[in-house]
């Protein structure tokens, strides 16, 4: 059952399928209804361990109170691959900085040493860093946590790609043997980072397929839904994720599923929030076409976004190095001077 809280739809992911195996035909509607209409939605029953989602934020919030120098360890700067830990106020969206701090991890692979010249989004593959001195069980819940997003997501595009009146496995190549998702451990702080002033994040569209985020209590997530002006806040339900699609999938289906624009308002003064995104993402080197959409659905079609300053690309990899570039100017500084003159 959906039921909507406010005009966010909530869906439950346990009642997605039928006994048989295939998708329930209510869930379909109610699912078209959120990513087209919407562009963000949360989920219930999406599984996981007892407890798995508390003890994850109970973790995040634990590492964030390790002293800075054990953070600095981790120094984002010190990795060519954009992971690691990025300091507060660091971080920018539309040009200022945001009031947060945040590890960012990805699959653990080993650097590509070799590429052709247009292929630079190899150099986003590598290791991460992780505090596995001073605080060893972070790793391990993280990347239990990317495991169990990873299935969420693969089995939301399922449901999404029958939405578009294609076949459920329509999406599944591109993520074939080695997804290039994102996972990022985040804690804002509101009062401390000036130039933010009520900036957690700014408002921006995220650049994979599907954005899946476990949040705490707190609250200020806002999403601008299309064709709208106004901010609509995302409540925080216990035990549910919110869901938002990313600037792919508004390519590959010309505007009929929309990158909903969205921000986080800075918490107030002297208070803490922690939350988990999940950037469920291709194969770097995947290039995604154009869905044959029905005419009806074409019709409903709002069209790419134009952003001259931010052209949506069809390949994945050029699309996440372009967004990571832009959020992290001082690590492409120190370690690709070359593609920041060539970007």
């Amino acid at each position: 059952m959906s039921h909507d809280q406010g005009a966010i739809p909530v869906l439950d992911l346990s009642t997605a399928r039928q006994p048989y195996g295939t998708f329930s035909p209510e869930f379909i509607e109610q699912l078209r209804h959120a990513t087209h209409d919407v562009g963000f939605f949360q989920i219930t029953g999406y599984g996981g361990s007892p407890g798995q989602a508390d003890q994850l934020l109970d973790a995040v919030r634990r590492f964030f109170n390790l002293p800075l120098e054990e953070r600095m360890k981790l120094d984002n700067r010190l990795s060519p691959h954009f992971r690691g830990y990025t300091r507060m106020g660091t971080e920018v969206t539309q040009g200022r900085a945001d009031a947060r701090e945040q590890i960012d991890y990805s699959p653990e692979r080993p650097p590509v040493s070799s590429y052709p010249p247009d292929q630079p989004y190899w150099l986003l593959q590598g290791p991460n860093q992780w505090p596995d001195e001073a605080f060893p069980e972070l790793k391990p819940a993280a990347m239990a946590w990317a495991e169990l997003m990873s299935a969420v997501g693969m089995e939301l595009l399922r449901a999404i790609a029958v939405t578009l009146q294609q076949p459920e496995d329509y999406f599944d190549e591109p993520f074939r043997e080695a997804p290039a998702w994102m996972g990022k451990l985040v804690h804002y702080v509101g009062g401390v980072v000036k130039e933010a002033g009520n900036q957690g994040v700014g408002s921006h569209a995220d650049y994979g397929f599907v954005t899946l985020l476990l949040q705490d209590d707190v609250g200020g997530l806002e999403v601008k839904p299309p064709g709208t002006s106004e901010w609509l806040p995302v409540e925080p339900l216990p035990g549910a994720l919110v869901v938002n699609l990313g600037e792919m999938l508004e390519v590959a289906t010309e505007g009929y599923l929309a990158a909903t624009i969205h921000r986080v308002q800075a918490p107030p003064p002297g208070v803490d929030r922690y939350s988990v995104p999940f950037f469920w993402s291709p194969r770097l080197d995947s290039v995604i076409q154009p869905v044959p959409l029905a005419p009806e659905l074409k019709a409903a079609a709002r069209g790419i976004t134009d952003d001259p300053g931010n052209p949506l690309l069809a390949s994945f990899g050029l699309n996440m190095l372009k967004g990571r570039m832009r959020a992290h100017p001082d690590v492409t500084e120190r370690h690709y001077p070359d593609l920041l003159k060539r970007s």
